[in-house]
């Protein structure tokens, strides 16, 4: 299977959504999802599908998730075996999707800096993004790599790791620390390491969490509500093979 054993990743053309409606558009993705694996909750409202597009929020705090604006994400993981973004529309600039091999980038650092291999595989505090459930602290802690089946996986999104700094008794991110976050960003984001893409309207990309790292640059929008950049979004637990840990597998809990 590519996604398990290939490449890691997939782009579909032509999903058909200018033949439907916008419900029917939404049910469709959900039926192609349900082929690879089980959609799982996205935050803690609870939402199995998701609507990556500026709410033109202020992102005063972690609490705005950063998808919801229109900024660049780095290079990061998603919290499922699987990941899957289908464009509606694209932006008026920017916004292109860039994708990097993970087991390349750990290699490359491996081969370079095998001292920083050390730091990242041990524990970082993440920040919840105020999505906690009652009784939970607001972070957890996890390291950046860990194996999987013996296989080292890379799980990283570093604003989460920055943003848990917040809290007071979060120790600060040491020099160590911080300069294998920075090399892990700056070989993933070397253009030797990713991969662009350009999403049309219609495309489905698909990404196995556990070997490739995305991005998403900043954009501007259309003026017009209907034109502005809208993807829709699918964490999964895919059906016949694990790649992260289980404590990722279910993606936020929904908040009781």
């Amino acid at each position: 299977m590519t996604l398990a054993h290939g490449r890691a990743f997939v782009l579909i053309r032509r999903f058909p959504h200018d033949l439907l409606t916008p419900a029917e558009t939404e049910l469709a993705y959900v039926g192609l999802g349900l082929h690879l694996g089980t959609p799982v909750s996205q935050n803690a409202a609870g939402d199995l599908l998701g609507h990556v597009r500026d709410e033109h929020i202020p992102r005063a705090s972690p609490a705005v998730r950063l998808y919801t604006t229109n900024q660049r994400q780095d290079f990061h993981t998603d919290g499922s075996d699987l990941v899957g973004l289908l464009c509606l529309q694209t932006a008026k600039t920017g916004g292109q999707s860039r994708i990097a091999s993970s087991l390349a980038v750990y290699n490359h650092i491996l081969a370079h800096r095998p001292d920083l291999i050390e730091v990242l595989r041990r524990p970082f505090h993440w920040d919840r993004n105020d999505e906690q459930s009652p009784g939970e602290t607001p972070y957890f802690t996890l390291p950046t790599i860990h194996d999987i089946n013996g296989t080292p996986r890379i799980f990283y999104i570093g604003w989460y790791i920055r943003d848990a700094q917040r809290h007071p008794d979060v120790p600060p991110l040491t020099d160590q620390q911080l300069e294998a976050m920075q090399t892990l960003e700056d070989t993933a984001n070397d253009p030797r390491f990713y991969l662009p893409m350009e999403f049309a309207p219609g495309d489905v990309q698909i990404l196995n969490n556990a070997k490739i790292l995305h991005c998403r640059e900043a954009y501007a929008d259309h003026d017009d509500p209907a034109q502005r950049r809208h993807l829709l979004r699918l964490w999964l637990t895919a059906h016949t093979f694990a790649t992260v840990e289980d404590m990722l597998r279910d993606g936020i809990p929904p908040r009781q």
